[in-house]
């Protein structure tokens, strides 16, 4: 067993290798190209500065490649499932809780999204991550900004695929992704230089995200105890992103998919609650956004303990475990409920709800965790 996943990490690698040899050469940019770029930020290239350095690998590649260039999807499929194993292994809480939600009535879980987290800076933000998406064929959608927090995000859309009947988690259809990063040229000098030298140790480490993820790895060495007290000073969400790098920070159950009377969001926040759980309460236990269409909530964050760098061992927070439920637009309300499909639901997120999930993994929602 083991040798298979050495086997299958060393073919991971090579066909990263393979396509980054690609991506060397600048593609002629088709009409779907344009198209993915008109979702972006519309600005002159020579006038994005470095701190919103342009997205060069989602800009010029962010079009569904032709069928012949697109990665395999038992490949794709793999990676999802290697990235989720590290995701569960590393957080029982999610695991117990996705248990508890599939034995509850027997309902098969899919996954609204998938959630990373990036350092914007040298190559290791968003673009690092979006690579393998992009070559599956998921297209760019749109950017979110945090300024308080000095982060944005882009949201991908995946591509049309076949699924087969019964299928549930990485086998079944296919999940949104979410990848964010933190602006560091926003960052102290004092942080910059912190975040610059792990970054600058991983060399092209951000070539392998999809890798490092898949498999548990930080691309970078273990860090200092010190440097990531620093970090946190200034930036959770820098500090657990030194710690845990392109782990996934959480997975997100799409409620409205499920069969049960769980499947409305506040039945399933009462359930999880009600067997032991603790739900960020941050803005409240359940996020809404404006137009009332996308209700979302999540759990506090599991902790672990890491061993640094300088031999002092801390608990440090994990991953956390997110629910949504999309509403049926409006045009839509008079679909006959066995006749509603994903397209008629609520799409895309919101920057309201998601600057509050981005809590659940905060010091003030990890004390509450042990009252």
């Amino acid at each position: 067993m083991e040798s298979a996943r050495i086997s299958t990490i060393l073919s991971l690698c090579s066909c990263v290798r393979k396509q980054t040899a690609v991506l060397a050469t600048p593609p002629t940019l088709s009409l779907a190209s344009r198209d993915a770029r008109s979702l972006l930020p519309q600005k002159p290239r020579a006038s994005i500065s470095a701190s919103r350095r342009n997205l060069s690998i989602v800009s010029e590649t962010g079009r569904s490649p032709p069928p012949s260039e697109k990665i395999s999807e038992p490949f794709f499929r793999s990676v999802l499932a290697g990235m989720e194993g590290v995701y569960l292994n590393r957080n029982p809480s999610a695991k117990a809780i996705l248990e508890l939600v599939h034995s509850y009535s027997g309902d098969n879980i899919c996954y609204d999204h998938f959630a990373f987290r990036t350092f914007g800076v040298d190559g290791h933000g968003i673009d690092s991550m979006a690579r393998l998406f992009l070559d599956f064929g998921y297209k760019p959608r749109e950017e979110l900004k945090f300024p308080v927090k000095k982060l944005r995000a882009l949201w991908f859309s995946p591509p049309d695929t076949s699924v087969r009947p019964n299928t549930h988690g990485v086998e079944g259809p296919l999940p949104r992704i979410f990848i964010s990063e933190l602006l560091v040229d926003e960052m102290s000098s004092e942080a910059q230089n912190i975040i610059r030298k792990y970054t600058s140790a991983s060399s092209c480490g951000n070539r392998y995200a999809a890798t490092a993820s898949s498999i548990g790895s930080l691309t970078w060495g273990k860090p200092t105890y010190a440097d990531y007290q620093q970090l946190s000073r200034e930036s959770e969400y820098a500090a657990w992103t030194l710690v845990n790098g392109y782990a996934l920070n959480h997975v997100t159950v799409s409620t409205h998919q499920l069969k049960s009377s769980i499947r409305d969001i506040a039945n399933l926040n009462k359930f999880i609650e009600e067997s032991g759980f603790k739900l960020n309460s941050e803005g409240g236990l359940l996020k809404v956004s404006p137009d009332g269409l996308l209700l979302q909530s999540s759990t506090v964050a599991d902790s672990t303990t890491f061993h640094f760098a300088d031999n002092i061992m801390e608990s440090v927070p994990c991953s956390y475990i997110e629910f949504a439920e999309r509403l049926v637009l409006p045009q839509y309300s008079d679909l006959p409920e066995d006749e509603i499909k994903e397209f008629h639901r609520r799409d895309g997120f919101e920057v309201g709800n998601a600057d509050k999930i981005f809590e659940s993994t905060s010091k003030d929602q990890l004390s509450r965790k042990s009252v």
